[in-house]
């Protein structure tokens, strides 16, 4: 299972993430990235790859969890 990590410090704001992975990734009222969810599901583990390498500022990461 992959775990995703999120740095709010390198966030921007743009919404990638939450175009390429609704159900884990939402952008706040401060404009800021919020896991929706920590652990990612194989059925959705192509879009939330999507959704890290889109984002410009890599605030984004997996890693094996």
């Amino acid at each position: 299972m992959m775990r995703i990590t999120a740095d709010r410090d390198k966030c921007i704001g743009l919404g990638l993430c939450e175009a390429e992975a609704p159900g884990y990734f939402a952008v706040d009222d401060d404009g800021l990235v919020v896991l929706l969810a920590d652990d990612v599901d194989a059925g959705h583990a192509d879009a939330v790859r999507a959704a890290v390498a889109a984002c410009p500022t890599l605030a984004l990461r997996l890693a094996d969890g």
